[in-house]
């Protein structure tokens, strides 16, 4: 064979500047820094003015440290879905805020008075809130720099602070819309109360931990029982897991409708339900020596106890009658059950209707009153009732029984128990005299309440009847529980099973307790008359209680010249200034009023919340309940809940595990979207893993997702409109292509567009996926590779000659490369704007102020796609007949195989007879044999290769010659 040209330079190879390494966390700052000097987020506002509206209301986190994963992942998800939104023309403003009151901030503070040993307590207030306010302001700062380095874009020059005076001024307005409309109280009830914080705590700010408690079993000697006076001087026995408790007894429980055992042992007559007499026996060591009787609950109706502690006389000495309760069960424990109205929920509830109250002996940081007649001994004497030791067995409450001769066993359970979310500690049930809005108390008639409470609700209730029970009126209109469950059915919920979650937690949960104790939030801002107890509810003293926190804050209350915000017509002598601060979640929960309301018009409500599962019990709820109770409906019209970050074995990161993976780290080493596309690409509806393998799997990901848009760049090199064809003449690969990305198309607007009413709305794990697997499956694997030759080969440089095919090609890539950035904007929006910087370099221009693509979805062929997906099955078969031959070396490419088909194949899969299908699978000839049978059959070619396109064809008369499609183009 004689010396051949090189061809080379007639061969057309993509070009492109745009880089194959990332370099994300080099690139993204200065992508920021862009984004800043454009105003983009300024410029999308005016671009998307008067459009339908989208807004995604921001839950706020607390302004109290770094960021941690849960956060970033909680913001990315936003930030995607409100990009999505912008994405399809929609105007959808972001205005991120935070949480800046409560616990949390004052516990920092705090924790920097205990340092110097000083008592916070001995600080003024103003002082105090001063040093929480600067604490807020520091972390807001940081926090903002560390989201906006997640590329979330948002309105952070002016985002929303709950310790702004107007925000404040808006939460003491929803409070005292609520005292108009008789939506609150104060009364004393047991509440979780915190010892080590010293102050009551929501649901939300309670986390259980398993620990090893003392479980106890108590005699009381019966002293009346007139249903069965035979029994008098036996022995009740109850059990219980708290000993501390037992000093504040003032009842035992029983089941009505349950069978109790009397039996005699050891000279005693004992009593416990007959179900748990065995479990009893173990613990004490007490056995049935004799059986007596089996006794009906019916039968403890009027009798009394009482109490061990009796000889100390007075409180102790009272009796302790046995009363009725539905709580009592066979569980655990004895069946009967010592009732402490101050320290349990469902005591104080039995108890009530007895005239038994609570007696309060337990005091804010948990230890007994210094004038209560029963005092713990010796050193234990400050001990809080959460020192595991002070309620041991050789505790003061187990060796006071154990002199009364009623401790009966002290042994160790395992259990799980309630702790502060903040402080760890345990937490206990303490009944202490709080603010509440009641559940299940209807609205007094009020013209700014009760006619959007009515539109919150069905027409049955709206008519003053409970549809389950028609006969009962509801006299001014229907209780918060009721609308707030309405308004449950009449929101969306994704997933739609988050639904019941929530449905369950307001069905069930007792009345909202508002008030804490502390000295950082907004202060329940009323005037409680001395005498009838009753706050003071008067419009007019209200707008200028509001007005005064517009003007000076939530500060302006405790330094506040209260006769004069009273006016004339009321004494300040005979009011109590309230001082107690609100509740954070009522906080966060009245946000819609003074986000969303304030800043988009009167009525107007978010489109969508989202937040963690834990939400639920938190901002989620307190929201409902707040809007609920002031404008009788959801203040959303759905709500996503997203799982929690692990770590990459499943478990809770934690610092004394050392596996907590820091965002910010992540972002320093390998760059946001690769965090950004870790969070979308999970099934973020459950909890999701992070460490080093899934990390690496998102780099992949991104990896391929970022060559595939390299490749386009390349391949689209010098392309402008005059290249463009019409579809009716593009090949039918071509338009085979248009239809995937119709379908892609479709793909993507199901999980972006609530009009699609689509199942899979709001799910990106489908939306990231779908981008990738096309990318890598239908661009990369399949339709680049086959259309390389064409792309290269079918023009000469030099001239700009190209076939019709090639421009056909080129046409698809172009509409491939518009679709495919604009759908990675919500994704990775870093790279979507490098990508588009390198195609189209403009100062002013940004990728992310484009439109969701125009997908002509006449492209959508059905029958087409039946077809190719037939062709691209026997292509796979083909390319799995190389591999043997190619790990030979009996072949180096797959353009150096001959293959022969089955001919019944050809005609199932309806595969091209005209040459073309050797082209798709990229081989040098394919013949159709009616006498082959089975999988294709693959040898190598015996023809000579081009010197050119490197294809193997009969035309060629000599290796390194060229082939006919290569001399036309050359010519």
């Amino acid at each position: 064979m004689t010396d051949q040209p090189d061809y080379k330079s007639t061969v057309f190879l993509p070009q492109t500047d745009f880089p194959m390494k990332a370099g994300l966390a080099q690139k993204e700052p200065g992508i920021l820094a862009r984004w800043e000097a454009l105003d983009l987020y300024g410029k999308l506002r005016k671009a998307r003015a008067g459009r339908e509206r989208f807004i995604l209301h921001d839950g706020p986190p607390y302004a109290n440290g770094d960021i941690h994963m849960g956060h970033a992942m909680n913001k990315v998800l936003k930030d995607i879905i409100v990009r999505s939104q912008t994405l399809l023309g929609k105007d959808a403003p972001y205005v991120p805020g935070w949480d800046c009151h409560g616990l949390p901030i004052e516990w920092k503070i705090e924790e920097e008075y205990r340092k110097k040993k000083q008592n916070k307590d001995e600080v003024p207030p103003q002082e105090f809130r001063a040093q929480c306010r600067a604490y807020a302001d520091k972390w807001v700062g940081v926090q903002r720099e560390q989201f906006k380095r997640l590329g979330i874009m948002g309105d952070w020059d002016d985002p929303y602070l709950t310790m702004k005076y107007e925000a404040e001024a808006a939460i003491v307005g929803e409070l005292l819309q609520f005292a108009e409309s008789g939506q609150l109280y104060r009364g004393a009830k047991p509440v979780m109360w915190s010892p080590v914080e010293k102050t009551a705590l929501a649901e939300a700010e309670v986390e259980y931990e398993d620990v090893t408690s003392t479980q106890i079993d108590v005699a009381f000697e019966i002293v009346e029982m007139p249903e069965a006076p035979e029994f008098v001087g036996a022995r009740a026995v109850i059990w219980t897991t708290t000993p501390w408790t037992i000093p504040v007894n003032q009842a035992i429980a029983y089941g009505k409708s349950l069978d109790y055992l009397v039996f005699r042992s050891g000279g005693q007559t004992y009593i416990v339900c007959e179900p748990l007499v065995e479990a009893f026996a173990k613990r004490t060591g007490i056995g049935m020596e004799e059986f007596l009787c089996l006794l009906k609950g019916v039968l403890f109706a009027g009798a009394v106890a009482r109490h061990p502690m009796h000889h100390l006389g007075g409180f102790f000495a009272r009796p302790r009658p046995f009363i009725s309760a539905d709580h009592v069960t066979i569980d655990a424990g004895t069946g009967l059950v010592h009732m402490a109205p101050d320290h349990g929920e469902e005591d104080f509830v039995a108890c009530k209707p007895h005239g038994i109250d609570p007696v309060f002996a337990v005091e804010a940081d948990g230890v007994y009153r210094a004038d209560w007649l029963w005092l713990p001994r010796g050193d234990e004497r400050s001990n809080s009732v959460i020192n595991p030791r002070f309620n041991g067995p050789d505790g003061p409450i187990c060796s006071d029984l154990q002199d009364a001769g009623a401790l009966l066993a002290a042994s160790a359970f395992q259990h799980s128990y309630p702790h502060s979310w903040r402080s760890k500690a345990r937490i206990i049930y303490r009944c202490t005299p709080q603010w509440f809005i009641p559940m299940d108390k209807a609205a007094t008639a009020s013209d700014f309440v009760v006619p959007r409470l009515m539109a919150g609700v069905g027409a049955a209730v709206a008519l003053g009847v409970h549809p389950e029970t028609p006969d009962h009126s509801i006299p001014n209109g229907p209780t918060l529980r009721e609308v707030a469950l309405d308004a449950i059915e009449h929101t969306r919920w994704v997933p739609a099973r988050s639904r019941n979650r929530i449905h369950a937690m307001v069905a069930d949960r007792p009345d909202w307790v508002i008030s804490r104790q502390r000295a950082w939030g907004v202060p329940i801002a009323l005037y409680v008359h001395r005498e009838t107890g009753e706050y003071l509810n008067d419009p007019a003293v209200n707008a200028r209680i509001v007005e005064a926190f517009r003007a000076g804050g939530a500060d302006a209350w405790f330094g506040a010249d209260h006769q004069s915000l009273l006016g004339k017509d009321y004494d300040l002598q005979d009011y109590e200034v309230v001082n107690d601060i609100l509740d954070v979640w009522f906080d966060s929960g009245s946000t819609h009023s003074f986000v969303v309301e304030a800043r988009y018009g009167k009525d107007v409500r978010a489109d969508l919340y989202i937040e963690g599962s834990d939400q639920h019990r938190g901002w989620f709820q307190s929201s409902l309940l707040e809007s609920c109770g002031t404008r009788g409906r959801a203040p959303y019209g759905a709500v996503l809940t997203h799982g929690f970050a692990l770590d990459g074995h499943g478990r809770k990161m934690s610092k004394s595990l050392g596996n907590v993976i820091d965002p910010l780290k992540v972002i320093d080493e390998s760059g946001a979207d690769i965090l950004r596309l870790w969070a979308a690409s999970t099934d973020y509806f459950d909890d999701v893993r992070i460490g080093k393998e899934v990390l690496a799997g998102a780099s992949d990901a991104y990896r391929k997702l970022r060559n595939t848009f390299r490749y386009l760049l390349g391949a689209l090199a010098g392309f402008s409109e005059a290249d463009r064809v019409p579809v009716s003449t593009m090949p039918e690969l071509e338009r085979y292509m248009l239809h995937k990305l119709a379908e892609l198309d479709a793909q993507m607007r199901a999980v972006v567009d609530k009009k699609e009413e689509s199942e899979d709305w709001l799910e990106f794990g489908r939306y990231a996926r779908a981008l990738s697997e096309f990318a890598n499956n239908d661009l990369s694997a399949f339709f680049f590779d086959i259309r390389k030759d064409c792309l290269y080969c079918d023009i000469d440089p030099a001239t700009g000659k190209e076939t019709d095919k090639r421009r056909a090609y080129r046409t698809v890539l172009d509409h491939l490369f518009h679709a495919l950035v604009r759908y990675a904007v919500p994704l990775i929006p870093f790279t979507a704007e490098e990508v588009w910087q390198a195609r189209y370099p403009d100062e002013e221009a940004s990728v992310h102020l484009l439109e969701w693509p125009i997908v002509d979805h006449r492209w959508l062929d059905p029958s087409l796609g039946v077809r190719w997906a037939g062709i691209r099955s026997s292509r796979d078969q083909v390319n799995e007949a190389i591999e043997p031959l190619r790990r030979e070396k009996v072949v180096r490419s797959s353009l150096e195989a001959d293959v022969k088909f089955s001919d019944l194949t050809a005609i199932l899969d309806d595969l091209p007879r005209d040459g073309s299908f050797a082209e798709y699978c990229i081989v040098a000839k394919v013949e159709f044999d009616m006498a082959h049978d089975g999988p294709p059959a693959v040898t190598a070619s015996v023809d000579h290769k081009c010197g050119r396109c490197w294809r193997l064809l009969p035309e060629v008369s000599e290796d390194g010659a060229l082939c006919g499609r290569c001399e036309d183009i050359l010519a």
